[in-house]
């Protein structure tokens, strides 16, 4: 497949070595939400993107740079499916053969409470299987940054505005396993000077998510008439952010981010988990008694983690663009168009070890 070259964001891109070229961008995770939706946006600012999930690519309701198959931009976009915990020599093949500026990891075991069942499963893919990935991509001159798309489950339970300099105080298997490859990567800043930076955005939604992620979730179990069970009552405290406006952060964070440096993601506005539920009803004309069954709590679930983004907002110059209530609607509005193939597809998670 022939690469194209373009522009990006409508400028020419200059680099050391070389000219006016695309941007080329090597995204880990590509069938996540967060992973297909940056993909989606790099696209759109003309970059060259190379794909790559251990799974063959998501049906395309769940993947923006599929919503227009005749789209243009699919020309600068190739997938490859590769299993971070198998595939490590061949990943790092398609890394020298393409020779990305930017590698963005979206790829991890992500499920909080799940992460109880089997964290064996958290700590290989988290720990051990990104550990081998650094080791190969340290060696490529050539990456001007890895963006390491990390957790605010790292910090546990807080209160207050929380800085990038929080002390990590993970409460669950997930949160640890995503601690120890922070902490591991830093080992790998101050030896090697691995261009490594780190983003930990508040939680993200948006049209395209996952069916067990609440927001989606909500939505569909209104469209569909079945009942949503929601734990503890959902009175724990989220800041809820756009997807594309963690996109857009995220491809900040590559081009400008500083070595070694973490990037808060997050809005200023806090929903209860309740009172999201309650404004996806209202959107859609339901009562939240009807549709909602309150269920007990996971076992260590955060009551809140609660963002200061003030450092990319300052040093970047990021903001985020999107209201909590027109992301809502959007979602709506995705669940409505894909409907049919939705109710097709699986509403809970699936774990894949």
């Amino acid at each position: 497949m022939a690469w194209t070259v373009g522009k990006v964001g409508g400028t020419d891109c200059l680099r050391a070595g070389h000219r006016h070229m695309s941007e080329k961008i090597l995204v880990l995770g590509s069938n996540s939400f967060s992973g297909a939706s940056f993909v989606d946006y790099a696209l759109d600012q003309g970059a060259t993107v190379l794909g790559a999930s251990r799974s063959a690519e998501a049906h395309p309701a769940f993947l923006p740079y599929r919503w227009d198959p005749a789209s243009p931009k699919l020309a600068r976009y190739r997938f490859a499916q590769l299993d971070l915990n198998h595939d490590t020599a061949r990943i790092l093949q398609q890394v020298g053969d393409f020779r990305p500026d930017y590698v963005i990891n979206f790829a991890a075991q992500s499920m909080v409470a799940e992460s109880w069942l089997n964290p064996d499963h958290w700590y290989q893919t988290n720990v051990v299987a990104n550990v081998r990935l650094h080791e190969g991509l340290r060696k490529f001159d050539f990456i001007q940054r890895y963006v390491h798309v990390s957790t605010p489950e790292v910090y546990g339970s807080c209160s207050g505005n929380v800085t990038e300099e929080a002390p990590y105080n993970p409460s669950t298997p997930y949160a640890a396993s995503r601690a120890a490859c922070d902490l591991h990567l830093m080992t790998f800043v101050k030896n090697y000077r691995f261009p490594v930076v780190f983003t930990r955005a508040a939680n993200v939604f948006g049209p395209g998510q996952q069916l067990y992620r609440i927001i989606p979730r909500t939505g569909l179990y209104v469209l569909i008439g079945r009942k949503l069970q929601l734990h503890g009552g959902g009175h724990s405290v989220r800041s809820f952010i756009h997807i594309r406006d963690v996109s857009e952060g995220t491809l900040r964070v590559a081009r400008r981010g500083e070595i070694g440096h973490v990037y808060h993601l997050s809005t200023r506005v806090t929903h209860s988990i309740r009172q999201v539920v309650e404004t996806v009803c209202r959107r859609l004309g339901a009562r939240f008694e009807d549709v909602v069954e309150v269920v007990g709590d996971r076992p260590g679930k955060d009551a809140a983690y609660l963002l200061d983004s003030t450092k990319a907002r300052q040093t970047l110059g990021w903001a985020d663009a999107v209201t909590f209530e027109q992301g809502v609607d959007e979602t709506i509005a995705w669940l409505k168009r894909h409907l049919d193939a939705l109710r097709q597809q699986p509403f809970d998670y699936i774990h894949k070890p």
